[in-house]
């Protein structure tokens, strides 16, 4: 079965969304597995802190305005055999940068592709959904109902 161009590129979206997301200590740890037999990558570029523009809206339908600069790491990896991996993760994390861009770039090898979803990815976002359960769990708890009655003054 072939892969669309559009269907790789909503895997590895999917993939880089949830390995940046992920806590740092985490990744390096299942980060530390996985490289122990993987091929080495070479820094291209960085990893190099910088700021972003943070922009949001009102209801998230609204005007843009510029909320804020948020601090983020980015870096460029490249395997031997010529794939590139790139990151870019909120703070000041050099160290997690070079790892997910380098998870990044071994997804792109046919057998390491597996291995990076099965020991990274998923546990990722089984992570990120456990999160996210539990948020909505504790906003649930503090649900407040308001009703009133009718007092039929008009």
């Amino acid at each position: 079965m072939t892969i669309s161009p559009s269907t790789a590129l909503n895997q590895r979206k999917r993939a880089l969304d949830a390995l940046a997301s992920m806590p740092a200590q985490a990744l390096k740890e299942r980060y530390e597995r996985i490289r122990e037999n993987a091929p080495p990558a070479l820094a291209v570029r960085g990893p190099e802190i910088g700021a972003v523009m943070v922009r949001g809206r009102i209801g998230g339908g609204g005007a843009p305005f510029n909320l804020g600069e948020a601090s983020v790491t980015r870096a460029t990896v490249k395997l031997a055999t010529g794939e590139i991996g790139h990151s870019i993760v909120l703070g000041r994390d050099p160290e997690k940068a070079k790892a997910v861009a380098h998870l990044d770039a071994l997804r792109q090898v046919a057998e390491w592709e597996p291995v990076v979803e099965r020991d990274c990815v998923t546990p990722a976002i089984e992570m990120l959904k456990a999160d996210r359960r539990k948020l909505a769990e504790e906003t649930a708890a503090t649900r407040v109902d308001f009703f009133t009655l009718a007092r039929g003054e008009d």
